[in-house]
C-alpha cells in the first residue's frame, strides 16, 4: 500500500472518481458529534509575556476586536443576479473568467445564460457556506487550544481568537440568510478533515491543522474573493475576518516553530503526513460537486471541464500561497528527506515556498491598512 492509499484513501492525489466518492452521510443532521481524545491542560505558571511574540499578538487582538452586528453597513442592498452580471462583465474586462473555455459535445453545450447565471447563484452559495462551516470548525478547535496548550500566553490569545470565530461565524451565517439565496451542507473532505483535527489528542496538532493549514487556506481564499468581488457589503465583511485570520494564522506559526524544533524526525513525519493529508483533503473540497448535483449536470464531466480553465487553475494554486511558506517556516518541508516538499511538488504548489510566511506579515492585514498583493 502506497503513503497516498494510507493517508487519503487512493493511490493517485487526482484519481476524480475516487475523490467524488467521499460523501457527507449526515448532511441533514442539526448535531454532529466528535470525540475530542485530548486532556485539558492546566498551567500554575502565569508568568506574562514569557513568550514575547505571543504576548504583542494577543495584545494587538485586544484592540482590534469588531462587531459584526454595527461594523458592517447590513443595510447594503445585495440583488445576486445582477451583481453575477456585473461582476462577470468586470472580471472579462481584466482578462478574468470563465470564457474561453470550449463546451462542444459536453452537457453545457445548450446551457442557456439564464442556466450560466443560475450556477453562478449555487456557487456562491456554497462557497459562503463553506466558509460558515470552516469557521465554525475554527472555533472549536481554538476552544480546545484554550484547553490543552501548556503555556499561559498562547491560552490568552486564543481565548480572544474563540471570540474571533464566533464573530466570523455569525456574519457569514448572516449574509448567507440575509443577502443571499441558500445554503450548503458542509462538504465532505472539509467535514473529514474537521473531524480529524477536532479528534486528534496532540494539542499541536490542532494548532497545525486549524491555525497553519485550514486558516492559512481561508486567508488565502478571502484574499481571492476579496480582490474578485464587486459586492461592497461583502468585500468590507471579507476586509474585516481577513484582519482577525491573518493574527490566527500567525499564532499558529509562532507557536509551533519553538515546539517543533525539539521533535524528533520521528514525531516530525507525523506532523508532515497531517499537513499533506490536511492541504489534499482542502484542495479536494473545492471541486463544488455538490452545486453540480444540485445543477443537475454529470459532477465529473463538469469538474474536469471547469479545471481546465485558466482561472480556476490559478485559484487552486493561491490557496497554498500562505500554507506553503508556512510549512517551510515550521521545518516541515525539508525534514525526513524533503519528504512534504515534494509532496506538495506533487499537487503543484511547492512554488510558493520562499513568499512571506504569515508571522512576518499579518500587521499588513490590520483593518486602516490597504491591502496590495503581496508575493514576498
Amino acid at each position: 500500500m502506497s503513503i497516498n492509499d494510507d493517508l487519503i484513501g487512493r493511490s493517485d492525489v487526482n484519481d476524480l472518481e475516487a475523490i467524488l466518492a467521499v460523501s457527507n452521510t449526515e448532511r441533514d443532521e442539526v448535531i454532529s458529534c466528535v470525540s475530542q481524545n485530548a486532556e485539558a491542560i492546566f498551567t500554575w505558571d502565569y508568568t506574562k509575556g514569557a513568550r514575547p511574540s505571543l504576548d504583542k499578538l494577543y495584545e494587538k487582538a485586544k484592540v482590534s476586536m469588531w462587531n459584526g452586528e454595527t461594523d458592517l453597513p447590513w443595510d447594503t442592498p445585495v440583488d445576486q443576479e445582477k451583481l453575477i452580471a456585473e461582476q462577470a462583465m468586470a472580471n472579462s474586462a481584466a482578462g478574468i473568467g470563465l470564457a474561453d473555455f470550449d463546451i462542444s459535445g459536453t452537457s453545457f453545450e445548450k446551457w442557456t445564460e439564464k442556466q450560466w447565471v443560475a450556477f453562478a447563484v449555487e456557487s456562491e452559495n456554497w462557497t459562503l457556506s463553506q466558509f460558515m462551516h470552516g469557521e465554525q470548525g475554527a472555533l472549536i478547535c481554538t476552544a480546545k487550544i484554550v484547553e490543552t496548550v501548556p503555556w499561559i500566553d498562547a491560552k490568552y490569545y486564543a481565548s480572544t481568537q474563540v471570540m474571533d470565530e464566533a464573530r466570523h461565524v455569525e456574519v457569514f451565517a448572516k449574509y448567507l440568510d440575509t443577502k443571499l439565496s441558500g445554503y450548503y451542507p458542509v462538504n465532505a473532505h472539509l467535514k473529514m478533515l474537521l473531524d480529524d483535527i477536532v479528534s486528534d489528542s496532540h494539542w499541536d496538532m490542532t494548532y497545525l491543522g486549524m491555525q497553519i493549514m485550514v486558516e492559512g487556506l481561508a486567508l488565502a481564499a478571502f484574499g481571492f474573493m476579496h480582490q474578485m468581488s464587486i459586492e461592497p457589503l461583502l468585500k468590507q465583511l471579507l476586509r474585516y475576518v481577513m484582519s482577525d485570520e491573518a493574527r490566527h494564522v500567525a499564532f499558529g506559526v509562532l507557536s509551533l516553530r519553538e515546539y517543533y524544533e525539539q521533535l524528533s524526525d520521528a514525531e516530525m513525519f507525523e506532523r508532515q503526513q497531517f499537513a499533506y493529508e490536511a492541504a489534499v483533503r482542502m484542495r479536494d473540497r473545492f471541486l463544488q460537486q455538490e452545486v453540480w448535483e444540485r445543477m443537475d449536470v454529470p459532477v465529473k464531466e463538469a469538474i474536469e471541464l471547469v479545471m481546465r480553465t485558466p482561472t480556476r487553475q490559478l485559484f487552486q494554486m493561491m490557496l497554498f500561497s500562505k500554507i506553503v511558506p508556512n510549512c517551510k517556516k515550521l521545518g516541515l518541508l525539508d525534514r525526513n528527506d524533503q519528504w512534504l516538499r515534494r509532496r506538495f511538488e506533487e499537487i503543484g504548489v511547492i512554488q510558493f515556498e520562499d513568499w512571506v510566511d504569515t508571522s512576518d506579515e499579518y500587521e499588513r492585514f490590520a483593518l486602516g491598512e490597504e491591502l496590495e498583493p503581496t508575493a514576498g
